[in-house]
């Protein structure tokens, strides 16, 4: 058995959206997850404000950067390379990790590698279950994406099935919690609301499952426009509105929709297993019927802890190790944040030859602080 020191340790930083995520993994084992989140700080504007996310991210790094190393038992200066979230994302949230990552990489005299945030989300699974499996069947679904994607290497080929054409179904579980007045975020009070509720008390649309609609796409943008008006017609009508019951419904047709086309894909494709990842993955009635269905279908599937399905550090380190282990080329220090990176590019290894940039970093910071 290989010793685990032989592992690369790579340091992982997450500024997407509303949570500062620093992770340190030595190769797929987990050592260290810090996560600052200003969720707080936006529940009142009822939805993330991208320059309060960034103010956030500015004032939360460096002590994130330094608990995470302080949970690893790991000095910077063991670290074997840094990895970020180069995209997609909020772009103003993305440029203070970029910048961040740049900024220690070159302290340090170490790899930096600039990472898909989507294709993190596949390759955390790695902390959880082990090595992924090629080909990977994924299922991702957050406040910003639904996606279905086929990889046959995380770190090189990941292909895009389908995609949300609308609202992606954490941001439909937000809109209707705002509409039952029960806060933001919507995915975790829906969840638990629902657990008390008919989920067939209310029959709402399933989007695009229709003979001609494409196959593996997804839209819940009519779906949230009937829970509305269902809503706003029982309150005209001076009726209570049930809300463990709505909640359920709508969890319901957001669910049935989702696994079944996953399932789908993966029955189409001859893949035999199914990984779900992103924020609402933590969701319990997705993991029961994606269970549910993949043990029918005789698919295996394969969803990380809670903890690890939100933003997060972890992930991005788990894919920043990966990259290590592979030989892949890392970014150059002209990296860039890309907001609409496409999951087709899973790493950015910019513009320019990287090894006369890293020699340099080397030569110049032989006496830094960190080492």
């Amino acid at each position: 058995m290989a010793d685990l020191r032989d592992e690369p340790l790579v340091l992982g930083i997450e500024t997407s959206c509303d949570e500062t995520g620093v992770g340190i993994v030595r190769g797929t084992t987990l050592l260290a997850d810090a996560v600052a989140s200003s969720v707080d700080e936006h529940a009142r504007f009822g939805g993330v404000v991208p320059e309060v996310a960034s103010r956030a991210h500015l004032e939360a790094m460096v002590p994130t950067i330094q608990r995470a190393l302080k949970d690893a038992g790991v000095a910077a200066s063991d670290l074997d390379g840094i990895a970020v979230t180069a995209g997609p994302g909020l772009a103003g949230a993305l440029l203070v990790g970029v910048s961040a990552a740049k900024a220690y990489a070159y302290a340090l005299g170490k790899p930096l590698y600039g990472v898909n945030h989507l294709a993190s989300h596949i390759c955390v699974d790695q902390l959880e279950h082990g090595a992924l499996p090629e080909p990977t069947m994924a299922l991702l679904v957050s406040g910003g994406h639904s996606s279905l994607l086929l990889s046959t290497d995380i770190t090189a080929d990941v292909r895009p099935l389908g995609a949300t054409i609308d609202d992606a179904a954490g941001e439909a579980f937000d809109k209707i919690a705002r509409v039952l007045n029960l806060g933001f975020p919507g995915g975790p009070v829906i969840d638990r609301y629902a657990r008390e509720g008919d989920p067939e008390a209310i029959a709402f649309p399933r989007g695009l499952t229709g003979p001609r609609d494409p196959a593996y796409d997804f839209s819940f943008s009519g779906l949230k426009t009937a829970v509305a008006r269902w809503i706003e017609a029982k309150r005209a009508a001076g009726e209570d509105v049930p809300v463990r019951d709505v909640s359920a419904s709508f969890q319901e047709a957001v669910v049935d929709v989702l696994t079944r086309k996953a399932v789908r894909a993966c029955k189409d494709e001859g893949v035999d297993h199914l990984m779900i990842g992103g924020g609402v993955a933590a969701n319990t009635r997705l993991r029961a019927l994606a269970q549910e269905r993949c043990e029918r279908a005789g698919i295996r599937l394969r969803v990380p802890r809670p903890k690890l399905c939100t933003d997060n550090g972890a992930m991005v380190a788990a894919l920043g190790a990966e990259m290590v282990a592979r030989n892949r080329q890392p970014s150059d220090l002209g990296l860039s944040a890309d907001s609409s990176l496409p999951v087709t590019e899973p790493h950015v290894p910019g513009a320019h030859a990287h090894t006369h940039d890293h020699d340099h970093v080397h030569e110049v910071s032989k006496d830094n602080l960190y080492s």
